[in-house]
């Protein structure tokens, strides 16, 4: 596969792994009160306009640390699925805490919410392992030359 191809792959996949991760971030903290049985029904119209909060929100926070995960993964040709994870929790995890004031006088992280950061950390694992389904599983294959066959010259028996 050429690198243009790779790349087209490479952002599908970044865009479908925001769309499940953002999807999960609006239905887990805007909507907690959806396990109880007792909750009428919601407007299918309204969860389409959160979704598609939710996914620019995600990809637009997530681009930078993505792209830093994708680039480690396509140059080291890691292919494995624990490591997409492990970036995922990660992309999560900086997603979160870019949100959340940082105190430098005390150089901590003022108004850390652990359902939260648990919900953003879970979304970003979930998004990894989609990334890993659709473009991990073959990072840095395109570096790798193509096995060129040849037709037989004439004269040459089959």
């Amino acid at each position: 596969m050429s690198l243009i191809g790779r790349l087209f792959v490479i952002f599908f996949a970044f865009c479908l792994a925001c769309f499940v991760s953002g999807a999960i971030v609006v239905l887990a903290i805007l909507f907690p009160e959806l396990s109880a049985l007792d909750t009428g029904t919601i407007d299918p119209n309204t969860i389409n306009v959160l979704l598609g909060f939710g996914f620019i929100f995600f990809s637009g926070f997530a681009l930078l640390p993505a792209i830093v995960v994708v680039a480690i993964t396509e140059a080291l040709n890691v292919r494995s699925v624990l490591a997409y994870a492990i970036g995922g929790a990660a992309v999560g995890l900086a997603c979160y805490l870019g949100l959340v004031p940082f105190d430098t006088d005390t150089m901590r992280f003022d108004g850390i919410v652990r359902r939260h950061l648990e919900v953003m950390t879970g979304a970003g694992i979930v998004g990894g392992l989609i990334y890993w389904l659709i473009a991990g599983r073959n990072a840095g294959r395109w570096k790798e030359p193509r096995a060129v066959s040849y037709p037989p010259l004439e004269g040459e028996g089959r």
